[in-house]
């Protein structure tokens, strides 16, 4: 199969901007090169990059940013008070997380979304088994943390990926 021209965007405006940052200057010259290798050079590791991701829904990938922005935010607060507070006695537990996601971005940003929350850790991600293993610091309620993941991380990415 033929790649498309901008079959990666993404790809394609970041080389174009890296260029134009290392150059330090917006001259025709530049612009001209910036837009040649943002088109080129995706198009020429097609082979080594996989499929182009499917067009993604915006207003949900930005819904999300700001739940896990604000989860990451409360996540700290809560971690501290349990580090902070000597009477504290966390309930460390594991999770298995089973993924209804099936686009392999999605898995991997479910994964990276609960590594970056603070008291949780994705340890596994099974692709072939589909599920994810995860260390929670404090889990006084399992089923709940797994089904509260789910429903503000995987639905969001269920419906930004398609």
């Amino acid at each position: 199969m033929k790649p498309r021209w901008l079959a990666y965007p993404v790809l394609s405006v970041l080389l174009a901007a890296t260029w134009l940052l290392l150059q330090q200057s917006l001259a025709p010259g530049n612009l001209i090169t910036a837009a040649v290798l943002g088109l080129v050079v995706p198009r020429l590791l097609h082979g080594f990059l996989g499929a182009p991701t499917p067009v993604l829904s915006w207003p949900a990938a930005l819904r999300l940013l700001g739940v896990v922005f604000y989860d990451i935010v409360v996540a700290n607060i809560a971690v501290a008070r349990i580090v902070l507070s000597p009477g504290s006695r966390p309930q460390p537990a594991w999770l298995t997380v089973p993924l209804d996601v099936e686009h392999p971005t999605a898995m991997t940003l479910f994964a990276a979304i609960i590594t970056m929350t603070p008291g949780t850790v994705s340890c596994v991600v099974d692709e072939r088994r589909r599920f994810i293993l995860v260390h929670a610091l404090d889990c006084s309620d399992a089923a709940s943390m797994v089904a509260d993941m789910k429903r503000r991380y995987e639905a969001p990415l269920k419906e930004i990926f398609g």
